[in-house]
Parts: C-alpha cells; sequence; structure tokens
C-alpha cells in the first residue's frame, strides 16, 4: 500500500509504530500533488516548504513521545480558513493578496494536535455555489470518471469542492471544510468520501471568512467516518473568541463509530421524497434502511411538514447575511482595490472588479430583501419560516434518535451541465439545506454508485450536539456498504 492510500487511523498506527516518518508521508503526498493538482486543480496554494518544516517537527515530537492526535497527518485546508503567514483569497480576486497575520481558531488547534498543512484548497468564490465552478482561481475536476463517457470532465460539488477532490485523489488524507447549506455534505457525496456539519457551534468560526453568518460551520471530510471523527474531535471546543460557540464538552466521536445501531430509532422522512427523484437515489435509500434494520435498527416513517420551505427560505436568509458579511470589501481596509475618481467610484470599481457573477447575484438578493419596503414581507418571514423548520425537527426527534435521507439528489455532473439555470443549480442542496437551517448536525457518507460508476451518499441528521449517534449510524452504514470503489483519477493510480 503507498502512502497516499492509508487512512488517518492508519497512518496514526504508523507514525507510531516507525513505519514511516512524518517527512516521508509528507512528501509522498507533496509529491502527488505535483503531479495531480495542475489537472484537478484542488489547491490554490501548495505549502511545501512549510508542511516540511511541520513534518519534521513531527517527527522530532514523535521522538520525544510527545505526540498527539494528528502529529505528521497531512491535510488541506479550505481556503476560507485565515492562516497566519499564508494566503487566504476565499477563491476570490477580493481577496487574492489577503496574507492574514492570525490563525483561525479551528486551524490553530490542528496545528496544536501536530497536523502537517499541505495547502489552501479551492472553492467557490466566497463558498456560494454547488459545483466548485464559481472560484477565482479556475473550477475543481472531480477525480471521479462516467464509465460511459470518460472524457467529461465532472464537478466535485461545492463549495469545499477542492478540500472533497483532494481527499478522494489522495493528495491530503483530510481537509477543512465549511458548510453552509450543504457545503461539507454535498462534496462529499460527489467524491465518495465523508464528511460531516457538525451541529452549529460545536466548532469555532472565529477566523473563518463569513459568508452567512447563521448558517457557516466548519467540519471536516475524509476518506472514512473513522477519519472524520478523529478530525472532528481536534477542530471541536469551545472559543471565547466566537459568541456563538458552544461551551460544550468534546465528546470522544471515535468510540461512538463503534457504538453500532442496535435498539436505535432511525426516522425516515417522508417529505424528502421529492418529485423526479432518481429510482437509483430512492433505491439506495431503502437499501440503507434495509442496512440498519439488519443491524438492530428500527426505522420509523416521520414527517417534517415545512421541509418544502427549506430551500426557498435559505435563499433568503443566506443572501442577506451574505450582502452584510461581504459590504466589508470595499477597497479602502484590506484586499484589492482599483483605482477611483472618488469614493463611491472606488467601492464601485473595487467590488465590480473583486466579486464574480455569482457573488453579485446574492449580494443584490440579499440587498433587495433586506431594503425597506421588503424586509417584513421576505427577511422576517423567512426567520418565521426558520423557526418552524427547527420545530419540525424538535418535535421529531423526541420520537427517533436520527434520520436517514439521501444526501444529494443525483450523482456528479458534467461542467456545463446545470449551469445555465441558478434555480437548477440551487436544487443540488434541496436535501442539505433544511439541517443547516436548524442548525443540526448531518454527515454523508458514501453507500453506492450510480449506473454510471459515480457515489453516492447517504445522509444521517441528528439531535443538536449528538454527532455521536450521527457517527454511530454513518460508521454502521460504511461497515454494510464496504468499499465502495476509487476514483479513476488519484495517486498511484
Amino acid at each position: 500500500m503507498m502512502l497516499t492510500d492509508l487512512t488517518i487511523a492508519q497512518a496514526q498506527a504508523g507514525l507510531r509504530a516507525k513505519t514511516f516518518s512524518a517527512e516521508e508521508l509528507a512528501l509522498a503526498h507533496l509529491h502527488a500533488i505535483e503531479t495531480l493538482n495542475p489537472r484537478l486543480n484542488a489547491y490554490i496554494t501548495v505549502n511545501h516548504a512549510r508542511a516540511m518544516d511541520q513534518a519534521r517537527a513531527a517527527d522530532a515530537a514523535l521522538a520525544a513521545g510527545q505526540g498527539r492526535a494528528l502529529t505528521g497527518i497531512p491535510l488541506a485546508i479550505k481556503d476560507l480558513f485565515c492562516t497566519e503567514g499564508v494566503r487566504t483569497t476565499a477563491g476570490s480576486k477580493m481577496l487574492e493578496p489577503f496574507v492574514p497575520p492570525y490563525e483561525s481558531t479551528v486551524t490553530a488547534q490542528l496545528l496544536r494536535d501536530g497536523a502537517v498543512f499541505l495547502g489552501k484548497a479551492n472553492l467557490d468564490e466566497f463558498a456560494m455555489g454547488s459545483s466548485n465552478m464559481t472560484s477565482a482561481f479556475g473550477p475543481v475536476e472531480n477525480p471521479w470518471k462516467r464509465l460511459q463517457n470518460a472524457d467529461a470532465v465532472l464537478v466535485p460539488g461545492g463549495s469545499s469542492g477542492g478540500s472533497a477532490a483532494a481527499v478522494a485523489a489522495r493528495i491530503a488524507m483530510g481537509a477543512t471544510g465549511t458548510d453552509t447549506g450543504g457545503s461539507i455534505r454535498q462534496p462529499a457525496s460527489f467524491c465518495g468520501i465523508a464528511g460531516i456539519k457538525p451541529t452549529y457551534g460545536r466548532c469555532s468560526r472565529w477566523g473563518v471568512v463569513a459568508f452567512a453568518s447563521s448558517l457557516d460551520q466548519p467540519g471536516p471530510l475524509a476518506r472514512t467516518v473513522e477519519d472524520c471523527a478523529i478530525l472532528l474531535e481536534s477542530m471541536s471546543g469551545y472559543d471565547p473568541k466566537d459568541s456563538t460557540s458552544a461551551n460544550l464538552p468534546v465528546p470522544d466521536f471515535q468510540a461512538a463509530c463503534r457504538r453500532g445501531v442496535k435498539g436505535l430509532r432511525i426516522g425516515v422522512p417522508r417529505e424528502y421524497r421529492i418529485d423526479g427523484m432518481p429510482g437509483e437515489i430512492e433505491a439506495l435509500w431503502r437499501q440503507g434502511m434495509d442496512w440498519l434494520r439488519d443491524a438492530g435498527a428500527e426505522i420509523v416513517d416521520v414527517s417534517l411538514p415545512h421541509t418544502k420551505y427549506g430551500l426557498p427560505t435559505y435563499y433568503i436568509v443566506a443572501p442577506a447575511e451574505c450582502s452584510s458579511n461581504l459590504a466589508r470589501y470595499d477597497g479602502v481596509r484590506f484586499g484589492l482595490r482599483a483605482d477611483g475618481g472618488d469614493l463611491r467610484d472606488l467601492y464601485e470599481r473595487t467590488r465590480a472588479a473583486g466579486f464574480g457573477a455569482e457573488v453579485r447575484r446574492r449580494i443584490l438578493i440579499g440587498t433587495y430583501v433586506l431594503s425597506a419596503g421588503y424586509y417584513d414581507a421576505y427577511y422576517l418571514r423567512a426567520q418565521k419560516v426558520r423557526a418552524l423548520l427547527l420545530k419540525d425537527f424538535t418535535d421529531v426527534f423526541t420520537q427517533v434518535d436520527a434520520l436517514l435521507v439521501p444526501t444529494a439528489p443525483s450523482a456528479a455532473f458534467a461542467q456545463g451541465e446545470n449551469m445555465d439555470d441558478p434555480i437548477k443549480m440551487y436544487l443540488n442542496d434541496a436535501f442539505t439545506i433544511p439541517a443547516s437551517m436548524a442548525g443540526v448536525p448531518g454527515m454523508s457518507v458514501p453507500a453506492g454508485l450510480d449506473a454510471d460508476g459515480l457515489p453516492l451518499g447517504l445522509q444521517i441528521i441528528g439531535k443538536p450536539f449528538d454527532e455521536e449517534t450521527v457517527f454511530a449510524v454513518a460508521a454502521e452504514i460504511e461497515r454494510s456498504a464496504g468499499i465502495v470503489a476509487l476514483p479513476s483519477v488519484r495517486a498511484g493510480a
């Protein structure tokens, strides 16, 4: 087995047994990045020298018996997390020259635990998109290929598409992502890996470039459920610098993966059976129910009656918050600055040059729904509907321990497909947005392949701050599904 094929858990064991060194592990991944990244474009910035320095420090810590949970583990960091001394672009021309003088809380915790940062992963601009086609640094290519049309270049999903593609292609062992309406779970499904959006407040948002502050939540992507659990333990914890951070202890998520599901009640919400859903998605969903039933869980039919309002409500709340957050990018304080004849001209030229079409679209939508005369009709009403969505989940979790639903309504599509219609693109998040609106945890785990050999994910949604049950159910599905397949384009292939 090549070093790039190891899981995080396997690499932890190998490093402690001195089967290989952290320096060898980092070098194997950096060589793989040199080979594959020109094609996949999963990384915007690669930190070769810094990664090797961190790997040598990891070897020294291991030799001294001071290794921590992630000592020597090479990761990709979504380029939305501020990294001290390393350019952080948010996938936008607006922040192309920005080098933060500080470290985000999540990445600081990963560094504390000994992780090696390979580089900054590509993403949809300011995390706005479901395809990784909106990045100012070019689209990311999914390492999977269709059986029937291997020439088609598939999207990895978004917005954490670079993170997902890097993990799937074996050019990172794990990665950070952020999830606002599905931006960890949908790319995890498209790329055949695992990814979890924790409960809102479980991971600090401090130092993460904001899109929609009441929805954004950092989380990990990795090749296995257990690897996600290892990463989430390091990423989680109370942060006094983030007013939305939950002051709760961090459970042993890794141990939860071995719990099993015997005696659990798993809800299947009828509203997730949407018109036009492919038969293979429905069949996979039923297969997931059978796996859990065979493992000792009880499958319960439940209702989340306001689900159909999740998508339109999200596309009022999220753009409203984005228009407010992105007002800071004015060419005065940091980032891009375009010359202007006066202050207003400076603002207009800077924002026109710095923001891409999708970001401008969402700013305009958000500004409209917050404007005088429309605030009550749109934004205030959307917040009331959001409260009803949360009540749906609160009510249903008095009956069941977790929910099982599809992650996405399709497998990965090709670049150029679905791109001409923003509404069609927004529908990619139909299954992931309700959990985001309610702030509850959701995890995607690879569970099967479609007729073209592309991965499909199932999603487990849990009670607030009950990621342990989510990991237990996800691990059971992973065990039942087995190794689904490997992507066509990967390190060592």
